[in-house]
């Protein structure tokens, strides 16, 4: 049984009388886990493509650079998102619930931030109605506004990224403190670390994009620093 196979039995329950709440509540060890990371990954991404209004070709494409589907899987996946997608109400539901589960795991959480910046930015545009729904989104996640400045940045053009934000650091942290913290992000973003706090293999993907702002943000500070 292929992991869509199982997303789609996971959403249609919902429409069968389990709350959400229940869904989550299954799916909460591994490796059901991922599956539930999927589903918030596909639920909020579907919501957040529909908060401004419209969904577009770009951001449903953005959606499948994300998760690999088979040709087998296609119609499956496409109805979870098209189920997922039909209003954006109801969002700040998958955000509590997916809070909740990787309340000890706030990478994870952050992996699935970055996740949904990606689909934003897919048609070019950072619409205002896509940030308040990706702020809230970050409130229901325990996001502080460090780090959730510190994902924008990488994501949204115009926005010039505080290489101290990105490392979560401030600026009178010592150099060696510094290093240490980008070292630990660094190991923290190996796709091995990643698959093993429970992510499907297409969630590392999105490491790449964290890993480059992370050496860069490292060698800028260094580089004012000497």
């Amino acid at each position: 049984m292929s992991i869509w196979t199982r997303i789609t039995q996971a959403i249609s329950a919902l429409t069968s009388g389990q709350s959400l709440a229940e869904i989550f509540e299954i799916l909460r060890s591994p490796p059901e886990r991922s599956i539930a990371f999927t589903i918030a990954v596909i639920g909020l991404g579907a919501k957040m493509a529909k908060a401004d209004g419209q969904v577009t070709r770009d951001e449903v494409t953005a959606f499948r650079q994300v998760f690999n589907i088979p040709p087998e899987d296609e119609g499956a996946a496409a109805k979870v998102f098209n189920l997922a997608r039909r209003d954006v109400a109801g969002f700040e539901e998958y955000a509590r619930q997916i809070g909740a589960m990787f309340r000890d795991d706030k990478r994870a959480l952050c992996d699935l931030l970055e996740g949904l910046f990606h689909i934003a930015m897919a048609d070019g545009a950072y619409d205002p109605r896509e940030d308040e729904f990706l702020v809230q989104v970050a409130a229901h996640f325990g996001i502080d506004d460090r780090q959730f400045r510190a994902i924008r940045t990488r994501f949204v053009p115009d926005t010039e990224p505080d290489p101290y934000d990105v490392l979560g650091v401030s600026p009178d942290t010592p150099l060696l403190d510094i290093r240490n913290a980008w070292r630990a992000q660094v190991r923290e973003t190996h796709p091995d670390r990643m698959q093993a706090r429970g992510l499907p293999v297409e969630a590392v993907k999105l490491a790449e994009s964290r890993l480059a702002a992370l050496n860069n943000a490292w060698d800028e500070i260094r580089a004012a620093r000497a």
